[in-house]
């Protein structure tokens, strides 16, 4: 304990290496995470990783007769920022915890 400022520091890096591991066990585990996302009416959805990395687009046979190039483009680009946000949605999800943590620690010390 610091004398001066009453703090336990020795106690405070403690946390900080704890929240570091629990950071880092996230980090894998959202990397290793998949999502899809859908356009609207479900004719195209696409997968991707945590990572970043889009494993998967798949288009419904019918909307390749139904739609021209261009609305099928704008579909796929609906399905891949609908993949993107839930991603992102789960990544902030899953941080929640440490980062509410981290707010506690930094009141604390303040």
């Amino acid at each position: 304990m610091d004398l001066e400022t009453g703090v336990d520091v020795q106690g405070l890096l403690d946390q900080v290496r704890l929240q570091q591991e629990q950071v880092q066990r996230i980090q894998r585990g959202v990397e290793a995470m998949e999502v899809k996302g859908y356009s609207r009416g479900n004719e195209v959805t696409v997968s991707l990783r945590g990572s970043g990395q889009f494993t998967a687009i798949d288009i419904d046979p019918e909307s390749m007769r139904r739609y021209n190039a261009r609305d099928l483009g704008d579909m796929v680009l609906e399905a891949v920022n609908d993949g993107l946000r839930k991603m992102a949605e789960a990544t902030s999800a899953r941080f929640a915890p440490v980062i509410e943590a981290a707010g506690r620690m930094e009141r604390f010390t303040s």
